[in-house]
């Protein structure tokens, strides 16, 4: 017996916490890092006496994430328990939501583009199927991955283990609003996956549902994952294994492509087959580069469910639906579908600069005010991201705004000032923040256009040169410039380059 071929599921469990002011069911702050268990209250520690209460803004945050990813929005909700005895849990329970979710039935696309080519249509690992058979591919271009569920729930604390034979426990982070993201198993690669997480991670940032740092631990994945295998023309399928706590794109990948080998591995030494409702929790040991076992799972029973008694069932109203609806607006992939439309641009030039919501609409803002949109978007990539980056700013930071840059690219296009001086310009602007105007009139730099007055100094300077003119006769044509150049230089670099070029040659064509 041999396996044939076989056939990568994965589902994708996201935890992502939220930007509120205060933990999720109390008024400590949600803050992250700070002196450990400095941030914690009787409610936090789930101590004896203390009641819950839930905000606004926190079921709020929670619609936006489930709207931004195409959710339904539950108008009846409720918070149930889930039972499990760990050190990071100190009242033994977690308050999570069970069968009635905030959100339902959404979905992420997924840009074919953006994964490797055999995974693309007409790829050889081509997979327009999900695990049930329906088409996930949406016109070539996306491919879709459906999300089941969106829950609210509370973090637990955070484990820190030291070298040697201690651990300790942070509870800063007990009662941190998180959303529990649950995908379809849609997913049909390791490079899926992580694709999926970083496009969720955009998307929610863009949303302004959450920080996304991976390093500080804003957003998890557990990944579920197992194959089917076809062998001697059965069809057979491995048992799940949930690889816990993933914290980057690569440890996603890494994690997947192991765990797909070891399964592989599993299924033909050991027969092992899959089994319904159990399944295999698994850790990450990134400097082993290898998936380990932790501990085994039955069913959902394990955790033995029940209603929270101390969170009465609640109704989420049409004012705080449409409030959250209007907090998504325009979506990263959205956007750029329209400004590649609309300006032009390539696909590098969209995805830079809606790289976050903030340089989209400040862009945006440029563009409107500019007659050459497509160009001040050239100055945003080329210049001043540049200064960005060296200074470790956002484009709030910047003493400028959008009307400087566009009043910049349009006093070029104009002829006012050279490339050369628009960068003078736009270094002093930077410093100053006065207006591209003002510094070129300070300046003195606006350009001479005057073709009289041009034509003049072209004559003077041919004059000056009759060697050169000799050179140009006998061949020598790179003169051209040189004469050009020495017209510039007596105009002190006013005289309009494109005008002082085109007399030179006609001038000397002439003779």
């Amino acid at each position: 017996m041999s396996v044939e071929k076989y056939e990568v599921v994965i589902g994708c469990e996201i935890h992502c916490q939220l930007l509120t002011k205060t933990k999720a069911f109390c008024a400590c702050e949600n803050r992250y890092g700070g002196m450990p268990d400095t941030r914690v209250c009787p409610v936090c520690l789930g101590l004896p006496g203390a009641m819950p209460r839930v905000s606004k803004g926190y079921v709020e945050l929670g619609a936006v994430a489930g709207l931004a990813l195409n959710c339904d929005i539950a108008r009846f909700t409720k918070f149930d328990r889930k039972h499990y005895f760990y050190p990071d849990l100190a009242k033994g329970y977690q308050i999570t939501q069970y069968d009635i979710p905030l959100c339902a039935d959404g979905h992420v696309d997924l840009p074919f583009k953006h994964l490797p080519k055999e995974q693309q249509p007409g790829g050889e690992k081509y997979r327009p199927l999900n695990f049930v058979g329906d088409n996930c591919d949406i016109d070539g271009q996306y491919r879709r991955v459906r999300v089941e569920r969106i829950h609210l729930e509370e973090d637990v604390g955070k484990s820190l283990h030291l070298e040697g034979s201690h651990s300790y426990i942070d509870y800063n982070r007990c009662g941190t609003p998180l959303i529990e993201i649950v995908t379809k198993p849609d997913i049909a690669s390791p490079e899926e996956a992580a694709l999926f997480m970083q496009t969720v991670q955009e998307i929610l940032r863009y949303v302004g549902v959450t920080k996304g740092n991976l390093e500080e631990g804003n957003m998890r994945c557990d990944a579920n994952i197992n194959l089917r295998v076809w062998e001697d023309g059965k069809k057979y399928q491995t048992p799940i294994s949930e690889i816990k706590n993933l914290n980057s794109f690569r440890s996603i990948r890494d994690a997947c492509n192991y765990e797909i080998k070891r399964q592989l591995h599993e299924f033909e030494t050991n027969r092992q087959e899959f089994n319904p409702g159990f399944k295999n929790t698994m850790g990450w040991d990134d400097a082993k580069g290898e998936t380990v076992i932790q501990r085994t799972k039955n069913s959902f029973v394990d955790y033995r469910f029940v209603v929270e008694p101390d969170i009465k069932p609640f109704s989420v109203s049409e004012e705080c639906i449409q409030s959250a609806r209007s907090r998504v607006g325009e979506l990263p992939e959205q956007k750029r579908q329209r400004l590649k439309a609309q300006f032009g641009l390539s696909d590098f030039d969209v995805e830079t600069l809606t790289s976050s919501r903030e340089l989209a609409l400040w862009f945006e803002e440029a563009a409107a005010q500019s007659k050459e949109p497509k160009k001040v978007a050239n100055w945003i990539l080329a210049e001043l991201l540049a200064v960005l980056k060296e200074q470790e700013l956002t484009v709030s930071q910047l003493k400028i705004g959008p009307g400087h840059i566009a009043s910049l690219v349009d006093a070029v296009q104009e002829g006012k000032i050279t490339s050369k001086q628009a960068k003078e310009v736009f270094t002093e602007m930077l410093e100053s923040a006065a207006l591209p105007a003002d510094i070129i009139k300070a300046r003195g730099m606006e350009q001479v256009s005057d073709m009289g007055a041009i034509e003049a100094l072209v004559e003077q300077v041919i004059a000056e040169n009759p060697k050169a003119v000799e050179d140009f006769k006998g061949g020598k044509t790179n003169v051209l410039g040189w004469l050009t150049g020495q017209v510039m230089k007596k105009s002190a670099g006013k005289a309009n380059p494109a005008s002082a070029t085109a007399l030179v040659k006609e001038k000397l064509s002439a003779l």
